[in-house]
C-alpha cells in the first residue's frame, strides 16, 4: 500500500477542522520522536493551515513537511538564533499570519528550544496555541512505573564535565520524585557509574530509541547498569532517556524482618534504648532514626514506666 499523504490530510482536516484557529496566533506543534505514526492528526491540519513553520532545523523539519505532502515557507529559530529570531516571528504575526514552531522531535519548549518565543508572543500580547503530542519525558515516565513517586522532575541533557554531572546529580536525586534526564550514546556508560555511586541504592529505567524499530525499555538495580551496558554493543546505541525512581522516605524504605525485630526487642532489655537502636539499625541497613521509636516501643510494653 502506498502512502497517500492527500488522504491523510482530509481525514485531519474532517477531523480537527471543526475547530477555530484564529490569524496571528503562534502553535507550537508536537511532531514525532522517532514514529511518524504519532503525528496527530490536529498537527497535520495547522501544519497544513498556517503560513509560515518556524523550525529548529530546516532541513529536518522540511523533509517532515514533504513526506507528509506540504510545501511551506521555513524559518530557522534554534538556540543559537532564538532570542533574535523571536521578534521577526512577533512581528510576522502581528501582520496576522497564523505561525508554526516545530523543533525536530517532540514538544517544542520541553528542553528543546522554543521558551523564548513563547515568552515574546506573550509580551506582545499574542496567543499561543499549544498541540499536545509526541513528548519523551512523558512517554518514558510512563513506561516507567515509578508507583512509589510523588511525581516528577525533568532534568534533561547533564553538563557535560563529569564533576559538574555528579554535582547536579547530587542536588536532584534521592527525594520521593522519579527524575527524568536525557543523555548521549558517547556518555552513557559514564553517566552509568556516577549515579550508581551517587544513588547505589537507586533504580533505573534505560530507555532507549524511544517509538523507533529498536526501542528498547530496561528497569534495573542503580549497581546494575554499567554491566547491562556493556552486555551488548547495541545497548550503546541510539538516544537515551532515563528515569530514575524516586526513593521512598527512610521509614517507608524496608521493614524490620522478624529476626531483627526479635533481636531488636531482646536488645532494649539489656542496653539503653538509643544503643538497640543504633546496633540494629547497623546491622539491617536501616536509619537509626527509623528504629529508634520501634525500639522504645518495645521498652515501654517490657516496662511502662522506665523511660530511659
Amino acid at each position: 500500500m502506498t502512502f497517500d499523504a492527500n488522504m491523510l490530510l482530509q481525514a485531519a482536516h474532517h477531523v480537527a477542522g471543526s475547530q477555530q484557529y484564529p490569524k496571528g496566533a503562534l502553535y507550537l506543534v508536537a511532531t514525532p520522536i522517532g514514529n511518524l505514526a504519532d503525528m496527530s492528526l490536529r498537527a497535520l491540519h495547522v501544519l497544513s493551515l498556517v503560513d509560515v513553520v518556524a523550525c529548529e532545523d530546516t532541513r529536518v523539519t522540511g523533509n517532515l513537511l514533504r513526506h507528509l505532502g506540504m510545501d511551506k515557507k521555513l524559518i530557522a529559530l534554534h538556540q543559537h538564533n532564538e532570542v533574535g529570531s523571536a521578534q521577526g516571528v512577533v512581528a510576522l504575526l502581528q501582520e496576522g499570519q497564523r505561525v508554526a514552531y516545530v523543533s525536530d522531535a517532540g514538544t517544542p519548549a520541553v528542553s528543546d528550544p522554543g521558551a523564548h518565543l513563547v515568552q515574546a508572543a506573550h509580551a506582545a500580547g499574542l496567543t499561543v496555541v499549544p498541540l499536545p503530542g509526541a513528548s519523551s519525558v512523558t512517554t518514558a515516565m510512563s513506561a516507567a512505573g515509578d508507583a512509589q513517586a510523588n511525581g516528577f522532575r525533568f532534568v534533561g541533557f547533564l553538563p557535560s564535565k563529569g564533576a559538574a554531572r555528579v554535582s547536579v546529580l547530587q542536588e536532584v536525586l534521592g527525594a520521593r520524585d522519579s527524575v527524568v534526564l536525557f543523555e548521549a550514546p558517547h556518555r552513557i556508560e559514564a553517566l552509568a557509574k556516577e549515579l550508581a555511586e551517587v544513588l547505589p541504592q537507586g533504580r533505573v529505567t534505560v530507555c532507549r530509541e524511544l517509538t523507533k524499530q529498536f526501542e528498547s525499555i530496561t528497569t534495573l538495580a542503580m549497581p546494575e547498569m554499567s554491566a547491562w551496558l556493556k552486555a551488548d554493543a547495541n545497548r550503546l546505541r541510539g538516544e537515551f532517556v532515563l528515569v530514575v525512581h524516586g526513593v521512598p522516605d527512610a521509614d517507608e524504605r524496608q521493614t524490620l524482618s522478624p529476626a531483627m525485630d526479635a533481636l531488636l526487642k531482646e536488645l532494649v532489655r539489656h542496653v539503653p534504648v538509643k544503643v538497640a537502636a543504633g546496633l540494629v539499625a547497623d546491622a539491617a541497613g536501616m536509619p537509626k532514626k527509623a528504629l529508634y521509636d520501634h525500639a522504645l516501643a518495645h521498652r515501654n510494653a517490657d516496662d511502662p514506666d522506665d523511660l530511659s
